[in-house]
């Protein structure tokens, strides 16, 4: 991210957002125990992956190496339990753009797609749908078949903004006890009626610990035009790389609907097989950069890039 989205991303987060969530740690357990309040323990989701994709298993806390603004920090808890609950909030676009070809087709695979990964009775799901709002079709629920066809009826129209409903979205996941939880966004893409820009969302996800997947269900001309915007370091607009990278999730693209079945199935898989880290949150009330590494060659790690401290 160029210095300006750097220094827009500060100065947003800090003037504008007024974070004071607390942070749900159900699950998450030091060893020996001890006991802290949710507002100084900061938890990051992390996964580990081989150069070549797979998922690197079995790490201790002792493998891992946590910076905050640069300062090496201790791992006062770690959780790598991949039968643990997760809690999910889909966000599905309702806006115009997305009743051109088979978008709106593509979101419905993706999200039945999704809800078949998930396991019922332990598992969480909420459905939400946006379009100049923000609309909460099914609340939390573990019984998965209730969702089944929950986007059926609903056909898209109005305009998109994409950056509010997903920070609204992260406020109710921060609610949630899982260990593992994430807001998995179907979308083209094309937000015109935002009031927060990507940073400032990112910053608002990034604060309670919520990794945002992007799956862009966008024809294959609009991923070539989506990925050349994206690229472009002269830019002073942020972008959907920006909110998922931020949040340590990831942007994808399904162009058929085999890869958006491979998509969803993937980024619950990455889920899964996340490790929970927690460390000691810093007492300033100001951004702090989170750096996490693994203390193994060819180790690719991806996490929430900082938090808001204080």
């Amino acid at each position: 991210m160029n210095v300006f989205r750097r220094s827009l991303f500060t100065s947003a987060l800090v003037g504008s957002l007024g974070i004071s969530s607390a942070f749900a740690q159900a699950g998450v357990t030091a060893d020996p125990p001890r006991f802290r309040s949710a507002t100084d323990v900061v938890t990051i989701q992390t996964s580990v992956r081989t150069d070549r994709g797979r998922p690197v298993q079995g790490l201790t806390a002792a493998d891992f190496e946590v910076r905050d603004n640069g300062e090496l920090r201790p791992i006062v808890s770690i959780r790598a339990d991949q039968k643990s609950p997760i809690s999910v909030a889909i966000l599905v676009d309702m806006s115009g753009s997305m009743a051109i070809t088979t978008k709106m087709a593509m979101a419905r695979q993706a999200y039945q797609a999704v809800l078949s990964q998930l396991t019922p009775g332990l598992d969480e799901v909420a459905l939400l749908t946006f379009d100049s709002r923000l609309h909460e079709r099914r609340t939390f629920t573990s019984e998965l078949t209730s969702l089944r066809g929950g986007l059926d009826g609903f056909e898209p129209f109005g305009s998109t903004s994409l950056y509010d409903a997903t920070a609204a979205a992260a406020r109710r996941l921060a609610e949630r006890s899982a260990a593992h939880k994430a807001i998995i966004v179907l979308t083209d893409g094309i937000d015109t009626s935002s009031t927060l820009t990507a940073p400032e969302v990112s910053g608002l996800a990034s604060s309670i610990s919520v990794p945002v997947y992007v799956v862009a269900t966008v024809p294959s001309t609009d991923e070539r035009a989506m990925m050349e915007l994206a690229n472009r370091t002269d830019s002073e607009a942020a972008d959907l790389r920006d909110l998922a990278e931020w949040t340590g999730g990831k942007l994808v693209f399904a162009s058929t609907f085999g890869e958006t079945n491979s998509a969803a199935t993937n980024l619950v898989n990455e889920l899964r097989q996340q490790y929970v880290l927690a460390i000691e949150a810093a007492s300033g009330r100001e951004w702090r950069r989170l750096d996490v590494r693994v203390k193994r060659p060819s180790a690719v790690v991806k996490a929430r890039s900082g938090y808001y401290g204080g």
